[in-house]
């Protein structure tokens, strides 16, 4: 065979095993190619893109400005999950027994949704899965602290 044919052959072969570890990362949704070993610093070209008061704007020219927007990103989180514990709060209310506060069902579809949620907007699906399930794995310990807290 010769070289340059199994050169690519080598190279589609790899091709492929790195579009399915992607896919089995970030989900069918995400394509992507691999990256060397050793890549230059920095690399590639920016891949996130957003509208500033309609100028189209690409981000980003360095890692101090990418840890800005993250720490950001990070404090919007938080002010979600104070949100949802308040619901998870009263939610507690309605529930008249101990046992009615963790729902293995409702879990599940709830990261059912999270899921599919993921594959529509662009998420990894990984991402997606794990943060709502930290969030699930938080919210019932949360949740029996306070049903406990109003037993009489």
């Amino acid at each position: 065979m010769p070289f340059l044919l199994v050169a690519f052959l080598a190279l589609a072969v790899a091709g492929s095993i790195a579009n399915a570890s992607t896919n089995t990362c970030y989900g069918s949704n995400v394509i992507s190619t691999p990256s060397a070993d050793h890549r230059p610093v920095p690399w590639g070209t920016p891949s996130v893109h957003f509208s500033s008061n309609g100028t189209p704007t690409t981000c980003c020219d360095s890692l101090d400005e990418i840890r800005t927007a993250l720490d950001d990103i990070d404090n919007e989180i938080l002010s979600l999950l104070n949100r949802r514990a308040a619901y998870v709060r009263e939610a507690t209310r309605f529930k008249s027994t101990r046992a009615s506060v963790n729902v293995p069902s409702r879990n599940e579809a709830v990261l059912k949704q999270a899921e599919q949620q993921a594959v529509e907007i662009g998420v990894p699906v990984t991402i997606a899965r794990a943060a709502m399930g930290a969030i699930l794995n938080s919210s019932v310990p949360f949740e029996e602290c306070i049903f406990d807290a109003y037993v009489e």
